[in-house]
């Protein structure tokens, strides 16, 4: 039995694979390796949390990978190890790089399809109403609240599509449409509210 002692790899190799005094020789490669390989998980977004587990894991592989014959010596045992807490923290953090995607998405698809939901029963019902309402302006103040609001047309437009003689004229005409509007709902603070949400979300 070798206590306190060093193994070098092959006698750390035949402890694992003949079975003799394995905890001995695991307990070496925690105290020889176990800074070594924490340093790189620590210097790759780990935790000393992480790095536990993930040595853990390495011995683990390791000790399998020697009971199978199938460590081919061709790299030393520290080269060794190494190279497996290294693949197996990159596989690590490809999972939580990938579980951190679909998380993000989840998030983002809460956070944009209810208000996009919202919106759009706001605008249904916002636009049911204010049509009602333009319809009993008149003809002319829906067409022209209808090609402002809805349509986002520049008053030259409207002023040519709606036979003015001058943008002024049909500022004066809008305002007077509008202020026509508001007279109709005033006395009703809900509908107010509702006819604001309309023009807000219009085109």
């Amino acid at each position: 039995m070798k206590k306190n002692e060093k193994y070098s790899d092959q006698e750390l190799i035949s402890a694992i694979v003949k079975r003799e005094n394995v905890n001995q020789a695991i307990r070496f490669m925690y105290d020889g390796y176990y800074r070594y390989l924490e340093n790189y998980v620590l210097q790759n977004s780990g935790s000393t949390d992480d790095a536990a587990d993930m040595i853990q894991e390495t011995f683990l592989v390791f000790i399998k990978v020697v009971e199978e014959n199938k460590y081919r010596q061709e790299s030393g045992v520290k080269s060794f190890l190494y190279s497996i807490v290294k693949n197996l923290w990159i596989t690590e953090l490809r999972k939580r790089k990938s579980m951190g995607i679909r998380n993000e998405m989840f998030e983002n698809a809460k956070e944009s399809v209810t208000p996009d939901i919202s919106h759009s029963l706001v605008k249904h019902e916002s636009h049911k109403l204010i049509m009602e309402l333009f319809q009993s302006l008149g003809q002319k103040c829906k067409n022209i609240l209808l090609l402002f609001y809805y349509e986002n047309l520049p008053m030259k437009e409207i002023m040519e599509k709606e036979d003015f003689s001058s943008e002024q004229v049909l500022r004066n005409k809008k305002h007077k449409c509008l202020k026509s509007l508001i007279e109709k709902i005033q006395s009703d603070e809900k509908t107010y509210s509702t006819i604001k949400n309309a023009l807000q979300y219009a085109g």
